[in-house]
């Protein structure tokens, strides 16, 4: 179900990325968590969509860390009432009730939170179509 794009591999191989071994984890990950997931270049990283509409924004500038910006689209929209997901997650830090980050440091803190990402992720796209 690996549907990596290859403009956004030549991208990732031209910056020589110290984050690189995270961020092909969590392309992986992403792609494989819901059938549909499109992946392009977004604000200078990886994005994914479903339906033609951002949903998962991969940050990697400044290289510090990578962190996944779950979000609803570019155009700003009437926030839910409540938090878009409600997933019991460590890894989610809420911005607003549509739109959350969760942030990585490195290899093991992905493999510690691959299942929760996948949950996250299927439960976003479920929510935000």
């Amino acid at each position: 179900m690996n549907n990596l794009n290859s403009e956004v591999t030549k991208f990732l191989d031209e910056l020589n990325h110290p984050f690189r071994a995270v961020i092909e984890q969590l392309r992986l990950i992403i792609l494989n968590s819901v059938n549909g997931l499109t992946e392009n270049i977004k604000w200078n990283g990886p994005n994914y969509c479903f339906g033609d509409e951002d949903r998962i924004t991969m940050r990697i500038q400044p290289p510090k860390q990578v962190q996944l910006i779950f979000h609803r689209g570019a155009k700003k929209r009437e926030q839910p009432k409540e938090k878009l997901i409600q997933v019991n997650s460590t890894l989610l830090t809420w911005k607003e009730n549509d739109r959350a980050v969760a942030t990585f440091r490195n290899l093991t803190e992905v493999e510690n939170g691959r299942t929760e990402v996948i949950e996250i992720v299927r439960e976003w796209i479920k929510a935000s179509t």
